[in-house]
């Protein structure tokens, strides 16, 4: 095999390897924070009220009531981890880092929820599956931050070229480069601007 073959073959398996690795780190992206997003949102905690003479009342306190701040950082995880397919280069690896900070946060409020005394008795399953949720998200996020800067960016391939030239006339003078007005001016004093 010639060493244009060889090169060509360790360049499509790296660029295949580069998508792989992007789609693996976005999955732990976008799984990590939906489930500490949803775990946020769920009974984590039941309070009694006593009422007096009436009966008890019971009231389901969510962990986004206990911790309001803990499912708006999970939230914007999961939207960081939508652009990370949108962003290419130090961008992208930047928020690689953002995203694994982010997803650490989450993990820490749901870790205090399951150790702090916050006035209720917290069912340790919710906060248990958030700070799960924040760790995936955290270990996506720092893959991002890491190896990010040389996957493939999300639709290149229709980007538009540069335009080194364009069209021109037997005389040199370009066809395509003149504005619309010109254009008109052109046809109105009998010149045809598709006539090279």
């Amino acid at each position: 095999m010639s060493d244009t073959g060889t090169a060509a073959t360790t360049a499509a398996g790296s660029a295949s390897g580069g998508r792989r690795e992007l789609t693996y780190a976005l999955l732990l992206c976008l799984a990590g924070a939906g489930l500490a997003s949803w775990a946020a949102t769920r009974t984590w905690a039941v309070e009694v009220l006593a009422r007096g003479a009436l009966p008890a009342a019971r009231q389901d306190r969510s962990g986004a009531d206990l911790l309001p701040w803990l499912p708006a950082l999970a939230l914007v995880a999961l939207a960081g981890s939508g652009a990370v397919l949108a962003t290419r280069g130090r961008v992208r690896r930047s928020l690689g880092g953002l995203v694994a900070l982010l997803g650490l946060a989450v993990a820490a409020g749901a870790g205090y929820g399951l150790t702090a005394d916050l006035g209720v008795e917290v069912h340790p399953q919710w906060p248990a599956l958030c700070l799960l949720g924040g760790l995936v998200a955290a270990g996506g996020g720092l893959l991002t931050a890491r190896r990010g800067g040389h996957w493939p960016a999300m639709g290149a391939r229709y980007e538009r070229p540069a335009r080194t030239g364009g069209p021109a006339r037997s005389d040199g003078r370009p066809i395509a480069d003149r504005g619309t007005r010109e254009a008109w001016d052109a046809l109105d004093r009998g010149e045809d601007p598709t006539v090279s």
